[in-house]
């Protein structure tokens, strides 16, 4: 599986988590580089975060393959990584937790980005953003029965699917597409298409007022989906009853990414353009703050398990290094900062369980 060495360098910035060495959470922060084919694993200390270790992935060894986001499964077991380069088509790779071991992989289809599991852990949905071809087309969003690691269904979705989230109840499946400006929402039970909504008044990325949402997330009660919008620079509020749109709120430049915290009281958007993360009161639906990061290109939110910290991913620009930021979700400011090679992308955590402890 391995086909590349990487010298990960690290740095730490000046203030950290008061953890003991007693205290430190038993959980890892995983994030994959999307230039480096790496995926790295990090594990919370006194200092904040610490390398555990790198891991190798790809196939290809004269190129990029590009992992781009990953996901754990349910049980902590196994995760999951879409792979966005291949020969055409991108890839699905699952890696067992404990010893990185590749358990199963399967042909998605063009440039597939972000991933979702339903409760259950049976089934992953993949959205196939498809970044370089002809446009306007559709796109399709893959379900992969993830015990055996087989494509099952190839939904066609809508142009430029980029954002894929599971609700909590493990039914429904809502999906943000990038040029078609709208969500839409899928049934789990027929793999269907089952309502759109448009997320700009024209629903074409090209007018003035698109929204162009990157990323869709449910709130813990499956009530509320939270969408960036990418171009509109704001975050839109949906009742996920009646698929309408609640309230806008204006955060920073090219929201890109949009995450509720566990206990649903916040919502972290990353601003890709303004090199901030913009913090939400999820009740009344304000911004509390707008954090800066420590490098630019804002990528992906993750949280602690008892939701006091988010981490972020920060993507590399030229030789600089990216970047995992660590945010205090108390004090409202990032506290500790860890050099990431490779350009970092998908972010998640994941609460470690015998033998994975390390």
């Amino acid at each position: 599986m391995g086909h590349r060495c990487w010298l990960l360098a690290i740095t730490l910035f000046v203030a950290f988590p008061s953890w003991s060495a007693a205290q430190v959470p038993d959980f890892r922060v995983v994030v994959v580089s999307e230039s480096a084919d790496i995926v790295t694993w990090l594990k919370p200390s006194a200092n904040g975060l610490v390398v555990d270790r790198v891991v190798p992935v790809g196939t290809m060894p004269s190129d990029i393959d590009g992992p781009h986001n990953v996901a754990m499964a349910p049980d902590g077991k196994s995760y999951y990584i879409t792979v966005a380069h291949g020969t055409p088509f991108g890839s699905l790779w699952k890696l067992n937790s404990s010893t990185d071991s590749l358990l199963g992989r399967v042909q998605v289809e063009l440039f597939p980005t972000t991933i979702s599991m339903t409760p259950d852990g049976q089934y992953a949905f993949v959205a196939n953003s498809d970044f370089y071809g002809d446009h306007p087309r559709t796109n399709f969003v893959s379900v992969i029965h993830a015990p055996t690691m087989r494509k099952i269904a190839d939904i066609p979705a809508c142009d430029m699917p980029h954002g894929v989230k599971v609700n909590h109840a493990g039914n429904r499946v809502y999906v943000s597409c990038m040029h078609s400006d709208e969500i839409l929402e899928l049934e789990v039970s027929t793999l269907t298409v089952s309502r759109r909504a448009g997320t700009g008044s024209r629903h074409s990325m090209a007018s003035d007022d698109a929204c162009s949402p990157t990323f869709v997330s449910v709130s813990p009660d499956d009530k509320r989906l939270y969408v960036a919008c990418n171009h509109g620079n704001t975050l839109q509020v949906w009742d996920a009853t009646t698929l309408h749109r609640m309230q806008e709120i204006k955060v920073g430049n090219g929201a890109y990414n949009v995450e509720p915290s566990p206990d649903g009281k916040l919502v972290l958007v990353t601003n890709k353009k303004e090199q901030s993360v913009s913090l939400i009161d999820a009740t009344r639906l304000t911004e509390l703050a707008r954090i800066p990061t420590s490098k630019t290109m804002v990528h992906g939110i993750a949280y602690s398990p008892d939701a006091s910290w988010a981490y972020i991913s920060c993507e590399s620009v030229g030789v600089d290094p990216g970047a995992v930021d660590v945010i205090d979700l108390t004090a409202h400011k990032r506290i500790a900062s860890i050099a990431v090679p490779g350009q970092p992308t998908g972010i998640t955590t994941v609460t470690l369980r015998s033998p994975e402890r390390r």
